[in-house]
């Protein structure tokens, strides 16, 4: 009952917002419509876009500028959560926000590595950041040397970590995003064992533990295939710490001779069981992903919809919604046939 009347105002919120997520069919009419300006204008028809493109037209509508706009829409419906949630519900979003600031750090990262300028526009989001971060936006996205961003960055959580990778010899921009991946996770771990119930604890470990297994799953595929790493040097690249997947299925994953060896592993595994595919010969790595995660969220949420699953499936749908509408508009604007289009959008 105290789970029933704590997430009853919440959860009925998040289904209101949830029935306002493009559908299958707006997807499909979206891909076949013909210039850009006619896909932002169907998505300015939309609830949760509404409004937030009048500013753009003609040349200024180009991918970071309507990219800008819709990672606002999700931070808008984050802040309309945070604002219906109550304390213990805060919490779970304090520490959701954390997978915002990393993106955000990511990107400023690969503009300082480069000397270059950032091509987002991180006024965009000032407002939002300022009520729930304390990192210096600005500063860190104007940051064109490594030098410069430590300066920036001293002070927060992410400093010690990230130093302690530049004290490495020649270190990567893959082995800053790879520990920063690590601290989210390991925090994760932390404060649900800290502040979450013991069913709540359940339920997240289920997502955010198959998302870390599936991460480590993909990057033993990518060394194998693109880069023909040697297993022994593939151990470094992965996040210590596994859920459903056994050491002795990521040893015989990275150790694998060939891809069709490596996805006859995969097949014993977990997620090979639950991808429920009858003939596993070679399937796109990043659509069984999402089509396992896609079940996980979901069922965590349908089973659960008066607990925490429902605030984290949610954000999880929004997202992967966002980074459709991204592929379709760069589609169109490509000149992709309708088709071509859908089969994109579906691996996202």
């Amino acid at each position: 009952m105290g789970d029933l009347l704590s997430y009853s105002g919440i959860t009925t919120k998040v289904r209101a917002m949830e029935s306002h997520l493009i559908s299958e069919n707006q997807f499909h009419e979206m891909a076949g419509l013909s210039t850009v300006t006619e896909a932002v204008d169907y998505l300015s028809h939309l609830k949760p876009y509404n409004g937030l493109f009048d500013d753009l037209e003609g040349s200024s509508l180009h991918r970071v500028a309507i990219e800008e706009r819709l990672i606002l829409s999700l931070y808008k419906d984050f802040a309309k959560l945070y604002r219906f949630a109550n304390l213990n519900q805060r919490k779970f979003l304090d520490l959701y926000f954390m997978h915002f600031e990393i993106d955000i750090l990511k990107k400023c990262l690969r503009n300082a590595m480069g000397n270059n300028y950032l091509d987002i526009d991180l006024l965009v989001f000032e407002d939002f950041f300022k009520l729930h971060s304390k990192l210096d936006l600005i500063k860190l996205s104007s940051s064109r040397s490594l030098t410069e961003f430590w300066t920036n960055l001293e002070g927060s959580i992410y400093y010690d970590v990230l130093s302690e990778v530049s004290d490495a010899k020649e270190p990567t921009l893959f082995d800053y995003e790879v520990h920063l991946d690590l601290l989210y996770f390991r925090t994760i771990w932390k404060v649900m064992g800290k502040h979450l119930k013991k069913e709540e604890k359940e339920l997240l470990s289920n997502c955010f533990g198959s998302k870390l297994d599936l991460l480590n799953i993909q990057w033993i595929y990518r060394s194998k295939k693109y880069y023909q790493i040697q297993s022994t040097d593939i151990y470094s690249l992965l996040i210590p710490t596994n859920y459903h997947l056994t050491k002795e299925q990521i040893t015989k994953m990275a150790e694998a001779g060939t891809i069709e060896e490596f996805y006859g592993v995969l097949k014993t595994t977990y997620y090979g069981r639950k991808a429920d595919i009858e003939v596993f010969d070679l399937p796109d790595l990043e659509k069984l992903t999402k089509e396992v995660l896609d079940k996980i969220y979901r069922s965590t949420s349908q089973q659960n919809p008066y607990s925490i699953a429902t605030l984290n499936s949610y954000l999880y749908f929004k997202e992967a919604e966002i980074q459709k509408v991204i592929t379709l508009i760069e589609s169109i604007r490509y000149r992709l046939t309708p088709d071509e289009i859908i089969s994109y959008v579906e691996k996202q």
